[in-house]
């Protein structure tokens, strides 16, 4: 097998020849079909979040075939097509297992974080973490709704049933909601980097309601906001455009310091919450919704060798949609 992997945090990854990996109990081995790149990956390659596994092959958003079982699991896999998402593996016996929020499980494994994942020709998976998928999608624009899609239908779920949705950070996550959104009969308000016009543009073509800037104000006080782009300044700067009793949801792993604020922003019954990985729940809610809706991915795909090049253009803003590797 090929794999792209990360040596040293900060640091390119590099393209290695290895055996190809053997399942084992409860596992399968799959040969991948596409891989999303996700702004997780850039927080775990920019050592943003802590103790990743190293050396470590990146890449949580991913689309293939079963090759192989291991021990325990049904030789009538082989050949399916499998998504592989960010939450690996749960212990099944913590509080919060039994509780039914896996997500928040005290010794999870994630894809591409603790485990390998997907930049590569084939990855190891938990069985029963691995999500069953159309046979005949697409696997490019399948990928990005194992992680931008689920997380962005979770924070969807936390903002709220409000008719007025503001989404700051238009890219992979924030494009797949807005059709979620549009299809649901919500009205749309896009917010992106001040003078990103690329980012304005591409949410007007899919319909939202408004676009401008974040910092400027829309013509009318939103329900709910979530936040995808990982800047602790837009929290304050979404309460002040949330009406009372409304909510701001911060839907990324990570995210810089959120500043001091007047508690005036707050005050009214307003609310601040983040959400923290997913749950298989979330996929059983999400892909019969996003086919009924219609959901359409914009992506952009890259050589497996070419990973640098699509992490540096996710980090310099110049996306539209989702980079996708395609070993």
């Amino acid at each position: 097998m090929r794999a792209m992997v990360l040596h040293e945090i900060g640091q390119p990854l590099v393209l290695l020849e290895r055996q190809d990996p053997l399942p084992g109990a409860g596992e399968i081995l799959v040969r991948v079909e596409a891989c999303a790149v996700c702004r997780t990956d850039l927080h775990v390659v920019d050592g943003d979040l802590s103790s990743p596994k190293l050396p470590l092959v990146p890449g949580h958003e991913i689309v293939g075939r079963v090759e192989a079982v291991g021990e325990g699991v049904s030789q009538e896999r082989i050949g399916r097509r499998v998504g592989i998402p960010w939450l690996g593996h749960t212990c099944g016996h913590c509080s919060y297992c039994t509780n039914g929020q896996e997500n928040l499980c005290d010794e999870p494994l994630f894809t591409g974080y603790t485990r390998d994942g997907g930049f590569a020709t084939h990855v190891v998976a938990d069985r029963e973490y691995a999500l069953e998928l159309p046979e005949d999608g697409d696997p490019v624009s399948l990928a990005p709704l194992l992680c931008a899609g689920l997380i962005g239908w979770r924070s969807l779920k936390k903002a709220g049933d409000g008719r007025r949705i503001g989404l700051y950070g238009f890219g992979a996550a924030a494009h797949i909601i807005a059709q979620i959104c549009r299809w649901q009969g919500r009205e749309v308000f896009a917010f992106s980097k001040p003078g990103d016009m690329q980012a304005q543009d591409f949410a007007r073509s899919l319909g939202v309601s408004w676009a401008g800037a974040s910092g400027d104000k829309p013509p009318e006080l939103l329900d709910a906001a979530i936040l995808f782009a990982p800047v602790g300044d837009l929290v304050p700067e979404a309460l002040k455009v949330v009406r009372k009793g409304g909510r701001v949801v911060c839907g990324g792993i990570h995210m810089s310091d959120i500043p001091s604020m007047p508690y005036s922003l707050l005050w009214g019954e307003r609310s601040i919450c983040s959400v923290a990985n997913l749950t298989r729940k979330d996929a059983e809610e999400f892909f019969p919704i996003a086919l009924a809706a219609g959901v359409r991915t914009h992506t952009v795909p890259y050589p497996l060798t070419e990973v640098n090049a699509a992490l540096e253009d996710l980090r310099s803003g110049r996306l539209s949609g989702a980079a996708v590797l395609v070993p």
